[in-house]
C-alpha cells in the first residue's frame, strides 16, 4: 500500500473514532414530547377563522355543503364527565365502548395485537376519548340547513337515547335516537362486522309541518401527533384519501391550517382518513356524488382532522331520509384490506398500504411472501423460500454472467500479456482488450447485471418488511422473535452468554456490538469474495477486503428479515457461481484464496537507479 492510500485509511479511521467518542461523551438529546392540545377553541368556517372563544378540549367540524341555504357551524367534542353512559363494543378483533355523548366511537382496542412481545403486554389502543392524552376519535352528525339552528340537530355533545340493548357485536347492532322537539326525529343505527368495519346509518324523520334541510357528516379527529410516529422517509404516516381514483397522501407537517384547506369534491368513489405504521382509520361515504373531503389542522389546539360531508338532504313533512357511512378502524392486514376492496367495494383500498414507487415489485413480492408464509407457517422460512424463487427467476441472467466471469478468468494470462506490451499506452491497451473480448465473445460488463437487478429487488423487499403488518412480531427461530426488528443479540454480552443486558436498540453501542445475523452476513459476503483471487491492485484489494465488514455493520441495525434475505441470497449466489464456474472448466480455489488472505504480503523490491534490483 502506498503512502497516500495509507494516509487516507488512517484519516478515515481517526474520523470514525472521533465521531464515536463524541456521541459517547455528548449523546443526542431525547426527543421532546409533542405538545398537548390546549383548551382554547377557534371557531372555523370554510372561508376563514373567527375570533377565539373559550371551550373545552375540542375538535372543529366545518360547515355544511351543497345547499346555499345551509349555514356554517362549529361542532366541539368536549371532554365528557366520568358518568357519561357508554355502550360496549365486542367483536372477534375489537373491543371498546361508544359514548352516548355525540354517539362517538372513541374507545377502541385491537384484540389481536399487543404493544410489545411480552405475553402480558397491553393490547394496542387505537382510539381514545376527548380529554385523554392524544385523543383520537370518530364523530358523526347532521349540519343544519335553512330554517334550522345548530341546537336543532344532533352534534358532538348530544346525549343520545338507546333504543336497543348493547353490547355492539357483529350479531347485535346498536340503535340510538334523539328528538329535537321541533318535528325532527334522528335515528342512528351502528353495526360492525367481525373484522374492522363499522357501518353508521343516520336517518332523519320529519313529523313537522315544514321541510327541513340537513347535511350528514363524518369526522376523524386526532389531538396531537401519534405517540409512535416513525417519521421515516420510507413510510407515509398522516392523512390519506382516495378521490375518484387519485391517491392523496399528506404528511403531518404538510397539513393546511383550518380555513385555508382545500375541499375536494367527490364524483364516483373514495375514502379518507389517517394512516399509521400498522393501523388506520378511514371514512367511506355511502353516496359519493355531492360529497366533499377536507383534511386540515387546527393549529391553535394542535388537532388534525379529516372530514367527509355528504350532500344536503331536504326532508319533506312525513318523509324519512337515511344516509350510510362506513368507518374502517383497525390493523392494515393485507387479507382484510383486500377483502374490503374486492368483496365490499371499497375502491383501491389496498393502496392504503404504502407500497412506494416500486409498487410493481413490492405488491407481487408481498403477495408471494404472504402465500409462502401461509404454506410454510413461518415467515422466516418463507423469506428464505422467496429468496430461492427470486434466484431461480434470475438464474438465466446469472448463468450468463458467471460463464462470462469464468471465461474472463481463463483470459487472465492473455490480458496480463497485453498490459505488459501496451505499457503506458492507454489507447493501445483498450483497443487490444476490446479485440480480445470480441474474439473470445466475452462481455466484461455482464457480471454487473445480477447486481443491478438485485438493487430494486433488495429495496422492494426492504420496503415490504418495514411497512407490512404481517412481519410485525413474526418469529423465525430461537432468539429471532420479531423479523421486523433488528437482531436483539449482541457481541456486547457475547450474544446472551454474559449476565448483562445488550445495548439499547438504536444506540451507538448497538451499532458497534452487532448480533449473530449481521455477523453471518459479513461472513457470507467474505466467503463469496473468496471464489476469486484478490485483485492485484493494492487499493482495490484493500477496498474488497473491507467491504464485507463495512456492510456487516451498515446492515446490522436493519430488520432481521432483511438481513436473513441477504444471507440466503449470498449463500445461494455462492453455490450458483461455484457450480457454474466448475461447469465451465474453471475450478475456484476457495480455500487457497482464504489462506492467501491471511498471509502477510512481502513489500515489493525496490530498483536501483540503473534499473537493477
Amino acid at each position: 500500500m502506498d503512502e497516500q492510500n495509507r494516509n487516507l485509511l488512517l484519516a478515515t479511521g481517526l474520523s470514525l473514532l472521533v465521531i464515536l467518542v463524541w456521541f459517547l461523551v455528548f449523546p443526542p438529546p431525547e426527543p421532546e414530547e409533542a405538545p398537548e392540545a390546549t383548551t382554547t377553541s377557534t371557531s372555523t368556517t370554510e372561508t376563514g377563522t373567527a375570533p377565539a372563544e373559550p371551550a373545552g378540549d375540542t375538535a372543529t367540524v366545518p360547515s355544511t355543503a351543497g345547499d346555499t341555504a345551509a349555514t356554517p357551524e362549529t361542532q366541539q367534542a368536549e371532554a365528557e364527565p366520568d358518568d357519561t353512559p357508554r355502550v360496549e363494543i365486542d367483536t372477534p378483533t375489537l373491543q371498546g365502548t361508544i359514548s352516548l355523548r355525540g354517539g362517538r366511537i372513541d374507545d377502541l382496542q385491537l384484540k389481536k395485537y399487543r404493544e410489545t412481545l411480552e405475553p402480558d403486554a397491553p393490547i394496542v389502543t387505537l382510539l381514545s376519548p376527548a380529554g385523554t392524552n392524544r385523543a383520537y376519535y370518530a364523530l358523526f352528525g347532521w349540519a343544519p340547513g335553512s330554517g334550522l339552528t345548530p341546537d336543532q340537530v344532533p352534534g358532538a355533545n348530544t346525549i343520545w337515547d338507546v333504543e336497543s340493548d348493547g353490547p355492539l357485536t357483529p350479531e347485535n347492532p346498536l340503535v340510538l335516537t334523539w328528538d329535537n322537539g321541533a318535528g325532527l326525529t334522528f335515528r342512528r343505527e351502528m353495526s360492525v362486522d367481525d373484522r374492522s368495519m363499522f357501518n353508521v346509518a343516520q336517518s332523519v324523520q320529519n313529523t313537522g309541518d315544514s321541510a327541513a334541510s340537513v347535511a350528514p357528516y363524518g369526522i376523524l379527529a386526532r389531538h396531537g401527533l401519534p405517540p409512535d410516529l416513525k417519521n421515516f422517509f420510507i413510510l407515509h404516516e398522516g392523512g390519506i384519501s382516495l378521490t375518484d381514483g387519485e391517491l392523496r397522501e399528506i404528511d403531518y407537517d404538510d397539513f393546511e391550517p383550518a380555513g385555508a384547506h382545500e375541499n375536494i369534491a367527490l364524483q364516483e368513489a373514495g375514502w379518507s382518513g389517517f394512516t399509521d405504521h400498522y393501523w388506520m382509520t378511514a371514512l367511506i361515504p355511502g353516496q359519493a356524488e355531492g360529497s366533499t373531503f377536507s383534511t386540515f389542522q387546527d393549529t391553535n389546539r394542535n388537532i388534525y382532522q379529516t372530514n367527509i360531508k355528504q350532500r344536503t338532504e331536504t326532508v319533506a313533512p312525513g318523509q324519512e331520509v337515511t344516509i350510510q357511512t362506513r368507518l374502517f378502524a383497525g390493523a392494515k392486514e393485507w387479507e382484510t384490506i383486500r377483502h374490503y376492496q374486492n368483496d365490499e367495494g371499497v375502491t383501491k383500498f389496498l393502496d392504503s398500504i404504502d407500497w412506494g414507487w416500486f409498487f410493481f415489485l413490492t405488491k407481487p413480492i408481498f403477495w408471494l411472501l404472504h402465500n409462502l408464509n401461509q404454506l410454510i407457517g413461518n415467515m422466516g422460512w418463507a423469506i428464505i423460500a422467496l429468496t430461492l424463487i427470486i434466484k431461480a427467476i434470475l438464474l438465466p441472467l446469472a448463468y450468463k454472467s458467471y460463464v462470462s466471469m469464468a471465461k474472463m478468468k481463463e483470459l487472465q494470462p492473455q490480458m496480463e500479456k497485453i498490459k505488459e506490451n501496451a505499457g503506458d499506452d492507454r489507447q493501445k491497451l483498450q483497443k487490444e482488450m476490446m479485440e480480445l473480448y470480441r474474439k473470445e465473445k466475452v462481455n466484461p460488463a455482464s457480471g454487473c447485471l445480477p447486481i443491478l437487478m438485485q438493487i430494486p429487488i433488495f429495496f422492494s423487499l426492504y420496503k415490504v418488511i418495514f411497512v407490512t403488518l404481517e412481519l410485525r412480531h413474526a418469529p423465525w427461530i430461537g432468539w429471532i422473535r420479531d423479523l421486523s426488528a433488528p437482531d436483539p443479540s449482541s457481541l456486547y454480552n457475547l450474544w446472551g452468554l454474559l449476565p448483562w443486558a445488550a445495548p439499547e436498540p438504536g444506540s451507538i453501542l448497538a451499532l458497534i456490538f452487532i448480533g449473530i445475523l449481521p455477523l453471518c452476513l459479513g461472513v457470507s459476503m467474505w466467503l463469496q469474495q473468496k471464489l476469486n483471487p484478490a485483485p492485484t491492485d493494492p487499493t482495490q484489494q484493500m477496498i474488497f477486503a473491507w467491504m464485507p465488514w463495512v456492510f456487516m455493520f451498515m446492515l446490522g441495525s436493519f430488520a432481521s428479515g432483511l438481513v436473513l434475505y441477504w444471507i440466503a441470497n449470498n449463500t445461494i449466489t455462492f453455490s450458483q457461481q461455484y457450480l457454474i464456474m466448475r461447469s465451465q472448466g474453471y475450478k475456484p480455489d476457495v480455500f487457497g484464496n482464504i489462506k492467501s488472505s491471511f498471509k502477510r504480503k512481502a513489500p515489493p523490491e525496490k530498483k536501483s537507479e540503473d534499473g537493477k534490483k
